[in-house]
């Protein structure tokens, strides 16, 4: 069984104010086994500006996204490499929430959730009224993020 582990980084938090994806990343996992295979890319928000806010968490400027590819360009890759697997997100609803946007401007037909894994949802009932945030739970699994700069 393949799934695949994503996270996006994104010029601001909603979508309805018509904030886009500008970084997209996933690891193939098999059987829970990172694989070699990635997919990576940072993206052009198509004239959005990065929201001060989201900046402080990713630090990715208007002028360095401004010459990278547009999601409709990278879209058909993207749909390939996540056919056929589960793909587990930590907050799934706001990652999968601006893919559907993308895929939606891009004309392709969306996520279905069925095939989602939220690791929030997870934590959530695992750890009820304990931190559930990727530092929290980095910090409950022991687990070394003193060396990452941002998100």
């Amino acid at each position: 069984m393949k799934e695949i582990v994503l996270d996006t980084e994104t010029t601001g938090l909603s979508v309805k104010d018509g904030h886009r994806i500008v970084e997209l990343g996933c690891i193939e996992l098999d059987n829970l086994v990172p694989t070699k295979n990635i997919f990576h890319c940072y993206l052009s928000p198509d004239g959005k500006k990065v929201d001060p806010k989201a900046f402080e968490t990713h630090g990715y400027t208007d002028e360095f996204l401004s010459t990278k590819q547009k999601f409709i360009e990278i879209a058909d890759d993207f749909l390939e490499f996540i056919r056929d697997k589960k793909i587990i997100i930590h907050n799934a609803e706001f990652d999968i929430g601006h893919l559907n946007n993308e895929l939606t401007l891009a004309g392709k037909q969306k996520i279905n959730n069925s095939k989602v894994i939220d690791t929030l949802e997870l934590a959530r009932n695992k750890f009820p009224g304990s931190g559930i945030s990727l530092d929290a739970l980095c910090k409950r699994f022991r687990i070394d993020n003193s060396k990452r700069e941002k998100h």
